[in-house]
């Protein structure tokens, strides 16, 4: 069985639309895969729908936009009660966040010789519920500045870049806790890669899992070299979690994360679905 547990659509800042991602998913073999767009619900009918036509089991997922020791820190959450008050209502609150700042970086790339209108922004944004750094990357790229999102990125996009401007994200801890509120199973995304370790120690891992009941974290992904990977999973296997495997699938707004060129292993997808067998909804 083929699983890819982490993939986005054009709803938030990838570039297919959630049937569309479907249809690939088939095309490269998968039999499982999850949409976990950022701070959304939005595509995930389409894309079961898509997936009771073509056969392909679509996990129902969301990736959290987090932050702990004022570092971003991406969490995803599977199974989730899209209904729950407290999740929806703080995922407006980041999505807000993401609106509001759309102006100062806009200010901040004019003053360093890169005009750009709203109007040239939201016309990348799509059936997008929000507006994202990849959104102002590609507007960037459009406007002839820049060759892709990665050189926007690095140039003047990245957290602490010379165009960058900090916005609410939900702090780490938080967000886990409304993912289980609303019965869903939480697993930090590339929880080592770009310098992340520094934030996101063992010790750090291992009291989230003591204290917050974190699920896991992602194991075998793009932004984690071999080494990386063998010692995340010697220490999902330590402390009995959850250790995923997934592409991290933009379609072109992502180069060299593929659909299926990392893989979750049956028995981790068993027990996801054990947990979320077990896991009751609360109000909040």
């Amino acid at each position: 069985m083929r699983i890819d547990l982490h993939t986005h659509s054009a709803v938030s800042d990838g570039t297919d639309r959630p049937a569309e991602l479907v249809r690939k998913a088939q095309a490269a073999g998968l039999d499982v895969v999850a949409l976990t767009d950022h701070d959304t619900f939005d595509g995930l009918d389409e894309a079961v729908a898509a997936g009771r036509e073509l056969g392909i089991e679509v996990v129902r997922g969301v990736e959290l936009s987090t932050r702990r020791a004022g570092q971003s820190v991406h969490l995803l959450g599977y199974g989730a009660d899209e209904s729950h008050p407290g999740l929806n209502e703080e995922m407006e609150r980041i999505r807000a966040g993401r609106s509001m700042r759309l102006a100062p970086v806009l200010e901040r790339l004019a003053a360093l010789g890169y005009p750009l209108t709203e109007e040239q922004v939201l016309l990348q944004v799509g059936g997008s519920p929000s507006i994202g750094r990849p959104h102002i990357a590609d507007a960037l790229v459009a406007a002839g500045y820049l060759a892709d999102r990665k050189e926007a990125f690095d140039r003047f996009l990245a957290d602490g870049g010379p165009a960058h401007v900090p916005r609410y994200a939900t702090p780490l801890e938080r967000g886990i806790d409304l993912i289980h509120d609303a019965g869903g199973v939480a697993i930090i995304a590339h929880p080592w890669g770009r310098g992340r370790e520094q934030n996101l120690t063992e010790d750090v891992l291992t009291a989230l899992v003591a204290e917050h009941r974190l699920d896991g974290f992602e194991v075998d992904h793009q932004d984690h070299d071999e080494q990386t990977r063998a010692r995340l999973r010697r220490l999902a296997g330590r402390l009995a979690v959850l250790g995923t495997g997934s592409s991290d699938y933009h379609g072109s707004g992502k180069v060299d994360h593929d659909l299926g060129c990392n893989l979750t292993s049956a028995e981790d997808f068993a027990e996801l679905r054990n947990r979320l067998a077990v896991r009751p909804v609360r109000e909040g």
